[in-house]
């Protein structure tokens, strides 16, 4: 009975008689108890928490350090400043400021409702068969190089605005003054273009797996009460969905704001602040990549690194402003049907 007790005991420990115990027994038969090991995993978690901010305190140290001589020179008026002149020292990063974010803003405005529409289509409305090779090709638009989506524009977009579109917008909306002066074809309205079709598969995508999240019986308890379709989809997903889609944006605006390479090739790098999206402009994340290896003097790279200060606190505003847009439409509340 003893002999059968052991066998049993082994058995169920895992290893047959006469056969070693396995590398993770063995480890925490030497070690004598599991409190250490929970001690150990609980360090190791916690650094790896810490960890996100030290990163964030070593990138502001950095851009804050490499960026003092104009900050003891021009100060916070460096942020308002309109004037680029490298031969005489005169620096403000308010022209690229301006350029980063309308053309931010452009691209949202064309890429959440289009996003947003292939989400709702590929999880709600999309035949069985056609939704995997949609899904497939929607997120491929976001494995393609910022220089390709750029050498696109050039080639493709810039001609198509230049002669189609932008004299249709000066000729029904240049009343606004939003879209007057000067086809170029290289401008901000082709910056925030090609943006939108860059942050569309990321918004498409995330947005997607929002909505596949919401519980099938919010679908069925509205279609219950006699909604139609459209209102079944307005009522008992999107309100549900809200929040997540709010973060997918959020995501799309930081890739808006931080391109660089596509941005570079297409909005004309002009330092100005101009009302029309036709005018040439300038990004933050332009002006860095084009005149850093330009820098001949301390001053100018100061500038140039405090111009990516700028884009970093322009980062947190944006995402600051979103946590607040988040709060004022849930009110803290839960996401429903959760």
């Amino acid at each position: 009975m003893a002999g059968q007790a052991d066998v049993t005991q082994q058995t169920e420990s895992g290893s047959s008689p006469g056969s070693a115990p396995s590398p993770v027994r063995a480890f925490l038969l030497n070690c004598g108890s599991s409190s250490l090991a929970d001690r150990t995993f609980s360090t190791l978690m916690l650094l790896c928490a810490l960890s996100i901010f030290a990163i964030v305190i070593l990138i502001l140290y950095e851009l804050i350090s490499g960026s003092t001589l104009t900050i003891q020179k021009f100060g916070i008026s460096f942020f308002f400043g309109s004037a680029w002149d490298p031969v005489n020292g005169n620096f403000g990063a308010l022209p690229f400021i301006y350029g980063t974010v309308v053309s931010s803003i452009v691209s949202l405005i064309i890429a959440v409702p289009l996003a947003v529409g292939v989400a709702i289509f590929l999880t709600e409305m999309c035949p069985e068969f056609l939704r995997g090779f949609l899904a497939f090709f929607t997120e491929l638009l976001a494995a393609i190089p910022s220089v390709v989506y750029g050498l696109w524009a050039i080639f493709v977009l810039v001609p198509l605005l230049r002669q189609y579109v932008n004299p249709f917008l000066i000729q029904t909306l240049g009343w606004s003054g939003i879209f007057t002066g000067p086809n170029y074809g290289f401008d901000v309205l082709s910056a925030g273009m090609i943006l939108s079709i860059m942050i569309l598969p990321i918004i498409s995508s995330l947005t997607r797996e929002v909505i596949s999240a919401v519980p099938h019986s919010q679908r069925e308890a509205v279609l219950a009460l006699g909604a139609t379709r459209w209102e079944m989809i307005r009522m008992g997903v999107l309100r549900n969905a809200r929040i997540g889609i709010v973060g997918s944006v959020i995501l799309g605006l930081g890739r808006a704001l931080g391109e660089t390479m596509a941005v570079t090739m297409v909005i004309g790098n002009r330092p100005e602040i101009s009302r029309s999206l036709l005018a040439p402009g300038y990004s933050m994340a332009s002006v860095i990549a084009n005149e850093f290896s330009e820098a001949s003097d301390s001053l100018y790279l100061s500038a140039l690194i405090e111009i990516g200060l700028a884009l970093f606190i322009v980062t947190i505003i944006v995402n600051a402003l979103a946590r607040v847009l988040v709060w004022a439409v849930t009110r803290g509340a839960p996401v429903r049907g959760t």
